[in-house]
């Protein structure tokens, strides 16, 4: 029977009960000698006594006097580790597999004891790495794990690929023979029965055995579990279900033998529900995947779903509470209408209802509502909304709530999209919370679909909306692409001037050129050219400027990009180029550079951003140079649907109206890769048949291959690791000695993907394979470099693109790589716009970035995709391109169908009409709601909304009547959301003379109140500012305010709402908020608002910032900043207020010098030296004549300098170059008012300047009743510079 070995501590004796089976003891019997028996700082000897049975009494004497070496067992668990290895992506082949299997203590012991392993003498002579037979041991595992569909092994290649059910199996430790049990049991429809049944028959749960004295109580327990025990007590499954339901149940057990196995179920079970859960979700079967989250659940609250939810809160109510409730049978709606002294008297316990009901307000529950808006035919967007209705407490919640969202069809039981939900306190606060997705269709429609939203943690915590497709009307089939012809190319002799045709290096034009050539150089017809990139789409703009500049001399162009980074490729190509060849003049007009009214009055050329644009345009009839316009080029006019859409909408609207107004015909070209719909957008452009061009993305000058390629796991970053290997066997794949481009979503991704394809080709034996240069003159180069990351890849022929390198940096970057000294460029996907960078391959590594004002991953469009594949093939070089796209495994499908058939453009104009409408209102163009009305027939918007109805919410139909309904219900509301910012006034009187507006009243004469722009509108349209930020203005701008009051005013302003708080950024902001001087409740830390003020106020004190993304985020802040404090200083001046208004003149001065007033007043002077700064003296007279006073102000220049420009500031710390300005003020002392404001300069080169102010009668009246206003003279780029003048009174 049972054998001991007694263990005391005081005599050093023992007595150990020996288990069953001898092998195992060896291990524990040394263990025990080694640490139990012999106290080391007591005696030097221990005594040990076995008690076993005669014929073992040998076998443990032979242990314990001979020793034994430990041979391996790896070769059991063989399959199972090499599994994990493949998921984690450190094994994809076969090499590999063999490599990795010679790094363990296996292959020592095969070596020594070869015979052990059924390896002969002769082959480990023949072999002494043993590398054949590690080859079959890695096949044969491979093998099974592909029968077993854990891995994809090509035994052709020798290439293994991890599936779904091997990742899973990996993450959560799962065997092999448990997925083969898996794979025989799972199946879409399952209740709880079934998955416990599985569960218990994981090969997890063999080391159990069945002990005869332990059936007396399994038998009792099986009686009273809830489920089925299937196999029945005397098994060990049926075991392993007793106690798993014993556990949930929380009955007390007898046997220890069944407590201790009861804690290993415990221990084990919830991991592998959580497993089966992930593979029902991946194998998109929702009833299975519900029912498997609901047995993980129950099993980690040990509640049965059956239960009542209230049990969650066991520390909070009384279980007799809880039993009381659950008898009763009151659910969770039911005790949400009573009230508190109900449920009292129900229980019998009047004091314990508000404790229910608190308990109840804390379970997290959702509401949901879903809309569907059409795309195509084949794919809708579900539009959805979640409420929380609950209370947050962090006790109970922590800091965040998951939910898993998916849209299933019961009918054909399919998850066609699934995604989770996170919930943050902060947007808890928020409240309603809104998310897109797209969603597959087929024809006939279905009757509905449904999201469920099922809490990750917490039982019975769900939420269901339908989504009815009953009147959904699909859009129309989209007009065939332009089929290219098979024209033979035309020469550069077609132009027909050799100046011209000195400008190209070609000898012939593309087939994509040659076919539109005639459109483009012949005539003045607008065209839409839509086709892949590097199909040549600049050239065909530049020959439609060929055309202008030689048949309307004096008319202008306008190029509009949507990046400034676009606008300076087109002003270093044009400038050294076309423009210095036809002896034209080129300006560039962004954020970062804006030219005086000569430069643009002189210019031929105007490249710019569709922001700048569309504010220079807006007083189009005092602008000369706009109404000379005759030709607008809108590149990559495909992201009229992305959120910068409406801007290039309204200027295209804008500039058509102009066109009419003044009889000027203005040509509009637009450039884009292939589209849906280039019928609307061209109709909209006012394109004829002839100068339309829609291109397939298949027709390009150099064929590209590609590799879609899908990897599992639902957390991004750990998604993102495990495709760093497979990048770089992708790069030695297809191009091992020509350039590669990876795309990255991220500033972080660059680095991290840098860093690991080094290490992948320092593993390789060849670090320095994308190195095309000498070493020393590498290293001589990156001596230079800001970029601590940058330097480091770039010794390795890996460069670095994104937003937070410096702009020396960047172009050193760029001239390295395409002058092919690196060979491999990570890059931010902005790259893919931004610059015109060829490459052979492309890897586009993942296709979702993190959305900061939705806080969630998003996929990139189809749009962005195609312009990043675009980037590979060199038509000068290559003969055809190759990109690898690098998905999330459930979107590889999508990708699959949707890759080259892109969706269509839509119009967002509708999202952001408010500030449109208020621009157009502050010109006067609209002085109606019927102006408003007629505004929107030239957008792109109306013809969209005709076209595809419902995607904008028009479910009426298309009549006029229902059409113009809506249209008055829109614009409606963005004139009730303007009045409510106090941007326009609308007026009780009807304008009679605004046209024809119908003979009877109602709706017509409502339509007809005249509409007019108040100062706040005025300034919103003339300094670019949305209206809620107007609304921030009125509200909180009060007379006397110090500088924090402004920083936080202006932090506040609605323009810093998409300033991005990334993942982990709110903790950053934490850390930062006690190291500043006005610190600011830590719980706003994640708020785009706080995040301003952080970045402001770590700029003024010149604090170290964290991470590189805070240097970026900082430069945009206060490229912001101008524009704003510049408004708040008109809105002030209005006012009257001196004290505000010169607060934020002094907020403007330490944001130009990165430093506080009371800290650094006068230290710009001796931080910068005198030199640097201006030596102005002044001197202020008020001339009085009849009854008015006119202000004069001298300034004269006591240091000439160099020309009669501007002197630009110095500010080193400040991201922009800015002139030196200065403010002329007049206050009235007395009562702190400002009476005059403006704003000069003082050129360089003039001895003195004389600065008239217009002031109001209230001067004249202040005077007269003999009190003198004082005169201030503040500069807006220096601190300490300020002067208050005496004012001279002249009689005249």
């Amino acid at each position: 029977g049972h054998r001991y070995v007694r263990s005391d501590h005081r005599d050093s004796g023992a007595l150990i009960d020996l288990p069953a089976h001898p092998w195992s003891f060896s291990y524990f019997l040394s263990f025990v000698f080694a640490c139990s028996i012999t106290r080391l700082q007591f005696q030097d000897m221990g005594e040990a006594t076995i008690l076993t049975s005669h014929d073992k009494l040998a076998h443990y004497l032979g242990m314990i006097t001979h020793s034994v070496p430990i041979e391996s067992k790896f070769v059991e668990g063989l399959a199972d580790h090499l599994n994990a290895e493949v998921a984690l992506g450190t094994v994809t082949n076969v090499r590999e597999g063999v490599a990795w299997l010679g790094y363990t203590y296996l292959i020592v012991r095969m070596r020594k004891n070869p015979l052990a392993y059924g390896i002969s003498w002769e082959e480990l002579a023949m072999d002494p790495e043993l590398v054949e037979y590690r080859r079959k041991l890695i096949i044969e595992a491979a093998r099974s794990l592909d029968r077993a569909r854990m891995v994809r092994f090509d035994e052709r290649s020798g290439n293994i690929y991890t599936a779904e059910m091997g990742r899973v199996a990996s993450h959560f430790y799962l065997s092999k023979n448990s997925i083969e049990v898996y794979n025989g049991l799972l199946k879409p429809y399952m209740n709880e029965q079934d998955v416990i049944a599985m569960i218990s028959m994981s090969s997890e749960f063999d080391n159990l055995n069945v002990r005869e004295d332990e059936l007396p109580e399994l038998d009792t327990l099986a009686r009273g579990c809830d489920y089925e025990v299937r196999g029945g007590p005397e098994t060990k499954h049926g075991k392993a279900s007793i106690l798993l339901q014993t556990y949930v149940a929380r009955e007390n057990l007898e046997s220890f033998s069944l407590i201790a196995d009861l804690n290993y179920i415990a221990q084990n079970a919830p991991r592998i529900s959580r497993a089966l859960f992930e593979i029902c979700m991946n194998k998109g079967w929702p009833s299975a995947a519900e029912v498997c989250l609901t047995v993980s659940k129950a099993l980690e609250w040990r509640l049965w779903p059956t239960q009542h939810p209230l049990w969650q809160f066991e520390s909070f109510l009384k279980p007799s509470i809880i039993e009381k409730i659950q008898k009763l049978g009151f659910d969770l709606m039911q005790l949400k209408e009573m009230k508190a002294d109900e449920i009292g008297a129900a229980l019998r316990h009047q004091s314990i209802g508000g404790k229910v009901l608190s308990a109840i307000a804390n379970i997290p529950t959702i509401e949901m509502d879903a809309s569907v808006v059409p795309i195509t035919r084949t794919v809708v967007q579900i539009h959805l909304s979640i409420t929380p209705e609950f209370k947050w407490r962090e006790s109970l919640h922590g800091n965040s709530l998951r939910w898993y969202l998916w849209v299933e069809d019961s009918e054909n039981e399919r998850i066609y999209h699934s995604e989770i939900f996170t919930l943050t306190k902060s947007l808890w606060r928020e409240g309603r919370q809104c998310i897109a997705f797209p969603v597959p269709v087929k024809e006939p429609l279905p009757a509905q679909y449904y999201v469920k939203a099922i809490s990750d943690s917490w039982i019975g915590c769900q939420a269901t909306a339908t989504i009815s497709f009953k009147g959904v009307k699909l859009p129309e089939q989209f007009s065939a692409h332009t089929k290219l012809l098979d024209l033979d190319p035309l020469p550069k002799s077609a132009l027909q001037n050799e100046v011209y045709k000195s400008m190209y290096g070609f000898s012939h034009f593309n087939p994509i050129q040659t076919q539109a050539f005639y459109q483009l150089y012949h005539t003045d017809d607008s065209i839409l050219l839509g086709a892949p990139t590097g199909s040549g789409k600049t050239i065909s703009a530049e020959l439609t400027l060929l055309r202008l500049f030689s048949a309307h001399k004096g008319m202008k162009a306008v190029f509009i990009a949507p990046l400034k980074a676009l606008v300076k490729e087109r002003m270093k190509d044009w400038g050294h180029g076309l423009a210095r060849r036809l002896g034209l003049s080129v300006v560039e007009m962004t954020g970062d550079v804006t030219p005086d009214i000569r430069a643009l009055m002189g210019a031929d050329i105007i490249v710019t951003t569709p922001e700048k644009w569309d504010g220079i345009s807006r007083n189009w009839q005092n602008r000369g140079y706009v109404r000379t316009v005759g030709l607008v080029i809108m590149d990559e006019i495909h992201l009229l649907g992305a959120d910068r859409g409406p801007v290039l909408e309204v200027i295209v609207s804008r500039m058509r109206y102009i066109s009419e107004r003044t009889k000027v015909n203005i040509r509009f070209v637009g450039l884009s890769t292939a589209l849906a719909n280039a019928t609307d957008l061209g109709n909209w452009l006012g394109v004829k048949p002839q100068g339309l061009f829609n291109f397939k993305p298949s027709v390009r000058p150099v064929p590209l291959e590609c590799h879609i390629q899908g990897y599992p796991g639902r957390a991004y970053c750990p998604r993102m690791a495990t495709m760093n290997k497979p990048v770089y066997a992708a790069i030695q794949t297809h191009s091992p000695s020509k350039p590669v481009l990876i795309f990255v979503a991220s500033r972080r991704q660059t680095r991290l993907t840098a860093l690991d394809v080094i290490t992948y080709a320092a593993a390789d034996g060849k670090p320095r394979i994308f190195l095309n240069m000498d070493d020393q003159e590498m290293d001589m180069l990156v001596e230079n470099v800001q970029d601590s990351s940058l330097r480091h890849t770039l010794q390795f022929g890996v460069g670095l693109h994104h937003a937070g390198l410096s702009e020396k940096d960047r172009s050193l970057v760029e001239r390295l790589y395409v002058g092919g000294q690196i060979r491999l460029l990570v890059a931010t996907s902005t790259l893919a716009w931004g610059i015109n960078s060829p490459t052979f391959m492309v890897i586009v590594k993942g296709t979702e970035f993190f959305d900061a004002p939705t806080r969630r991953y998003v996929q990139y469009s189809i749009t962005d995709i195609l312009q990043m594949m675009g980037r590979a093939g060199r038509p000068q070089y290559d003969s055809h391109g190759v990109a690898v796209i690098m998905v999330h495994e459930p979107m590889k499908s999508f990708y699959k169908k949707f890759l080259y058939e892109p969706f269509p453009v839509e119009s967002s104009l509708h999202k952001q009409l408010d500030d449109h409408l208020n621009a157009e209102i502050a010109m006067g163009t609209i002085e109606s709601l019927q102006d408003a009305i007629n505004y929107l027939t030239y957008t792109f918007f109306l013809r969209r909304l005709l076209q595809n109805p419902a995607y904008y919410g028009l479910t009426d139909g298309t009549d006029p009547e229902s059409v113009s309904a809506y249209l008055s219900n829109l614009v409606g509301g963005a004139v009730e959301r303007l009045v409510k910012a106090q941007c326009v006034e609308l007026s009780d009187t009807v304008d009679v003379l605004g046209g024809d507006r119908g003979d009877d009243g109602g709706d017509d004469d409502e339509s007809a109140r005249v509409i007019r722009s108040t100062f706040f509108g005025r300034i919103a349209s003339t300094f670019y500012l949305r209206n809620e930020t107007m609304k921030v203005f009125a509200v909180g701008l009060t007379p006397s305010m110090e500088v924090i009051d402004v920083i936080r005013i202006l932090c506040a302003a609605k323009e810093y709402e998409e300033l991005p708080v990334r993942h982990n950024e709110d903790v950053l902001n934490a850390q930062l908020i006690p190291q500043l001087r006005h610190p600011m409740p830590i719980r706003h830390a994640d708020k785009p608002s706080c995040k301003a003020e952080i970045l402001i106020q770590a700029h003024l004190d010149r604090l170290q910032l964290p991470v590189s993304d805070y240097v970026t985020d900082t430069r945009t802040v206060l490229d912001n900043s101008t524009r704003i404090l510049q408004a708040m200083i008109e809105v002030l001046t209005e006012r009257g207020w001196w004290t505000s208004c010169y607060a934020v003149m002094r907020t403007i001065q330490c944001l130009m010098q990165a430093t506080w007033e009371e800290k650094s007043r006068g230290g710009s002077r001796r931080e910068s030296g005198r030199r640097l700064l201006p030596d102005v003296s002044f001197s202020a007279t008020f001339r009085r004549s009849a009854g008015k006073v006119k202000v004069e102000v001298d300034a004269m220049m006591k240091v000439n300098r160099a020309n009669n420009r501007v002197p630009k500031a110095y500010a080193p710390c400040f991201p922009k170059l800015k002139e030196e300005g200065w403010w002329c003020a007049v206050v009235d002392v007395e009562t702190d008012s400002l009476l005059a404001l403006k704003r000069f300069a003082v050129p360089g080169s003039k001895a003195t300047a004389r600065i008239p102010l217009e002031t109001d009668r209230a001067l004249a009246r202040i005077l007269h009743e003999r009190r003198m206003p004082a005169v201030h003279v503040v500069s807006d780029c220096y601190v300490g510079l300020d002067t208050q003048l005496t004012p001279v009174m002249v009689d005249e």
